[in-house]
């Protein structure tokens, strides 16, 4: 197993993870030889240590090519939100993140065509049919419960109303988070429309602790019994079990008798429109899709392979296989969320006094 990432929030100059070369004046190089990109990137995949997928990833990528990854780490919203803050002035040249968001940066214009080499391996619904965006790592989102003190993870989204867990569950917040967008996508899919999940949601409140931009936080806390309940994602949660051994993975049925059910929640990455290091950033989205990489998701990421020729045989690979055995997985309707993504964030906020 590898250390979680810790997930925080993107916020300014100081809030940058750099690896492994500075940036400067919260930005990179104008000169556009110069070897080097900027990856924005949803967390999960770096490891605390320096011990996590990112982190091979970006010594090997630097090893073979001498180009030097610097990394900003953020929530999914909020890399989306950055880089059309900084559309008169790119300052990204890789953008790494989970679905509504790269379908939203699609929309707001602020990813380029480029269909990395092995991106022909990646199935077609996990990638753009324009080739804006492919995922790189796949994933699905869950549920984790404290194992010590609720032995007995909760079966369906009414047991998450229990009184016993009043002040002992949180979600991270939708729109933010990717996570916490999950959450709602979940909801909404599962309760079958939009007024009998915010009405859920509003019932919810009552054992809500309260807002969270970073997913991530939420893990440390269930393990040490802060919370009995919180949401996350196979990957993340996966991968942090050596370090975090109280957590267990769960996922909620949508109702009584109900199979339990999930979502993939892939990591896609995209080419910034505008890169300052196009030609740069274009090798890397090679290097992420290339086999050996592949096969690096489970054994050291913890997570899925995006290439479907890439069968991974590693102990983890299996270990995940029997985790998602049973599961009912179904597939959300992306250009519906991202359409009306605002609309569903607004009748959240109104449910949840968010």
């Amino acid at each position: 197993m590898r250390h979680r990432p810790r997930r925080a929030p993107l916020a300014a100059c100081a809030a940058l993870l750099v690896l492994p070369a500075a940036l400067t004046a919260c930005g990179t190089s104008a000169d556009p030889n110069a070897k080097e990109i900027t990856v924005y990137s949803a967390d999960g995949l770096r490891g605390e240590k320096g011990d996590g997928f990112y982190d091979q990833v970006f010594k090997d990528f630097e090893k073979k090519t001498g180009i030097k990854v610097n990394y900003v780490e953020s929530g999914s919203g909020a890399a989306v939100q950055r880089l059309a803050r900084e559309r008169s002035h790119t300052q990204a040249d890789v953008v790494v993140t989970l679905p509504p968001f790269i379908q939203q940066a699609d929309g707001k214009g602020l990813l380029a065509t480029y269909r990395p080499k092995g991106s022909e391996q990646v199935a077609a619904g996990d990638k753009d049919p324009a080739g804006r965006w492919t995922s790189v790592v796949n994933n699905y989102f869950c549920f984790i419960h404290n194992s010590e003190e609720l032995p007995k993870p909760p079966k369906t989204w009414q047991d998450l109303l229990d009184p016993k867990l009043k002040g002992k569950l949180q979600y991270s917040t939708p729109g933010v988070a990717g996570d916490g967008t999950a959450v709602l996508v979940k909801a909404l899919h599962d309760f079958g429309s939009t007024d009998a999940a915010m009405t859920y949601f509003a019932e919810l409140q009552t054992n809500n602790v309260g807002p969270s931009s970073s997913t991530g936080q939420l893990a440390p806390r269930t393990d040490k019994g802060e919370l009995l309940v919180a949401n996350g994602d196979v990957q993340m949660n996966y991968a942090n079990t050596k370090s975090l051994p109280h957590q267990g993975i769960f996922f909620p049925a949508a109702k009584p008798g109900a199979k339990p059910s999930t979502f993939a929640l892939p990591y896609a990455a995209g080419l910034v429109k505008n890169a300052p290091h196009t030609a740069n950033a274009k090798k890397f989205l090679d290097h992420l899709l290339s086999e050996p990489v592949q096969r690096q998701v489970s054994a050291i990421g913890g997570g899925f392979a995006a290439r479907q020729d890439v069968k991974a045989t590693d102990a983890h690979a299996k270990e995940l296989s029997a985790l998602m055995k049973g599961v009912d997985i179904f597939e959300p309707d992306w250009k519906d969320i991202d359409k009306n993504l605002p609309g569903y964030l607004d009748a959240w906020r109104k449910a949840t006094g968010g």
